[in-house]
C-alpha cells in the first residue's frame, strides 16, 4: 500500500505557495507490536499552520524540512497491533497532510461518529472551538450586558466566540470581509451587528454598532483592526489575542498597535491564549458546545474542499479570506 503526504521543502519568505512543500509518495511499512494504520479522512486547515512554518521560538516546535506538514485530522484505523485501538475506530489527532499515517497511538484519542459529523471534531468540537471557548471564557470573562466584539468572525473560531458571547447574554458585534458573510452573522449566527471591514471605515462602524463601547475584544486579525478596537474600548476591558492572520505573511516586521496607550487610560488588560494550556479541561468545554448544538442555540458551518492535491491552494484560502466558515481538507471516505 502506497502513501501520498506532504512534506515541508522550504520555509517560506512571505505567503506560502506550492513550492513550500512537496508531495511524496512511499510504500507503507509493516506494522510493528503497539503500532496502528489510520487512513485519514479529514484534514484542519488552520492560521496557526503558517506559524508552524517558521523557524523560530514558539509555543510548539516548528515543522522541520523534510517532515510531513503538521495539521489535525480525523481517520479511521484500518489495521491495530494496539491493545487501545481497533479496526474500525474513528480517532482524531496530528497525524499531518497525508492519506496514511502510522501512530503508536500517542496524542490520540477516539471520537463517536454517531454523536456528531466527523468534521465538527476538526472545528467546533476540536482545536478552534476549545481555542474560542477558553479563549473566551477564560480570559474574556464576558459579563450579561456588555459588548463583545470579535474579528475574523466568519471564520472557525470567531464565529463560534460571537455565539457564546451571545449564549452568555451579551452584545455581540462581529468584523468581517464581505456582506454575504456580514448577513450570515447577524441572519444566522445570531450577531447583533456586522462590521464589513472590506467596504466600511471599521472605526466609524464600530462607534455605531457600540454604542456603549467594547468591553471584550477577541482578536483573530491584529493589524490595523486590533488599532482601531483599542479606541473604542472601555474601562477594565479585556482584550484576547489568539491571532494575527493579517500579519501572517508580511515580510516585514508584525505591526503593533499604536494605540496600545488606550490599555493604560482604561486600565485594560491584552492577554494572549494558546489552547494547549487547557487540555484536561477540554471535555467538560465539548460537553457544554455539543449541548448547545443539539439545543439549536449555536450553528456550525464547515467550508469542505476534496483532494490531498489540493493542499497549498487550499490553505491559502484562509490568508486571502476565501474560507466560509472552518476550512477542512476530505482526504479520504470511511468506506
Amino acid at each position: 500500500m502506497t502513501n501520498k503526504q506532504w512534506q515541508l521543502a522550504q520555509r517560506p519568505i512571505g505567503a506560502p505557495d506550492e513550492s513550500t512543500w512537496k508531495m511524496v509518495e512511499s510504500d507503507l511499512p509493516e506494522l510493528k507490536e503497539g503500532q496502528l494504520l489510520i487512513k485519514v479522512l479529514y484534514v484542519s486547515l488552520d492560521p496557526a499552520m503558517r506559524g508552524w512554518l517558521n523557524d523560530a521560538k514558539s509555543y510548539i516546535e516548528p515543522v522541520q524540512i523534510g517532515a510531513v506538514m503538521r495539521a489535525g485530522t480525523v481517520g479511521k484505523v484500518i489495521s491495530s497491533k494496539h491493545d487501545k485501538f481497533q479496526e474500525g475506530d474513528f480517532v482524531c489527532g496530528y497525524q499531518g497532510v497525508q492519506e496514511y499515517a502510522v501512530s503508536d497511538g500517542s496524542m490520540l484519542h477516539k471520537v463517536d461518529a454517531n454523536l456528531a459529523p466527523l468534521s465538527y471534531y476538526l472545528g467546533v468540537l476540536g482545536m478552534p472551538g476549545m481555542t474560542g471557548y477558553f479563549g473566551l471564557l477564560k480570559t474574556g470573562e464576558p459579563k450579561e450586558g456588555e459588548t463583545v466584539v470579535v474579528s475574523g468572525a466568519a471564520g472557525a473560531v470567531g464565529g463560534l466566540v460571537g455565539q457564546i458571547a451571545r449564549i452568555k447574554g451579551c452584545r455581540v458585534v462581529g468584523i468581517a470581509g464581505g456582506k454575504e458573510k456580514c448577513d450570515f452573522l447577524v441572519n444566522e449566527l445570531g450577531f447583533d451587528a456586522a462590521v464589513d471591514y472590506k467596504s466600511e471605515n471599521v472605526k466609524k462602524a464600530l462607534k455605531v454598532a457600540c454604542p456603549k463601547g467594547v468591553d471584550v475584544f477577541f482578536d483573530n486579525v491584529g493589524g490595523d483592526i486590533l488599532d482601531d478596537v483599542l479606541t473604542q474600548i472601555n474601562m477594565k476591558a479585556r482584550i484576547v489575542i489568539c491571532g494575527a492572520i493579517s500579519q501572517y505573511n508580511n515580510t516585514t516586521p508584525v505591526k503593533g498597535p499604536s494605540n496600545y496607550l488606550s490599555l493604560l487610560v482604561n486600565r485594560a488588560r491584552m492577554e494572549g491564549i494558546v489552547v494547549f494550556d487547557n487540555v484536561s479541561e477540554y471535555p467538560s468545554a465539548m460537553k457544554d458546545i455539543a449541548g448547545w448544538i443539539q439545543s439549536g442555540e449555536m450553528k456550525v458551518k464547515d467550508h469542505i474542499i476534496e483532494g490531498i492535491e489540493t493542499f497549498p491552494n487550499t490553505l491559502m484560502m484562509l490568508f486571502k479570506g476565501e474560507n466560509f466558515g472552518k476550512l477542512v481538507l476530505k482526504v479520504g471516505d470511511a468506506e
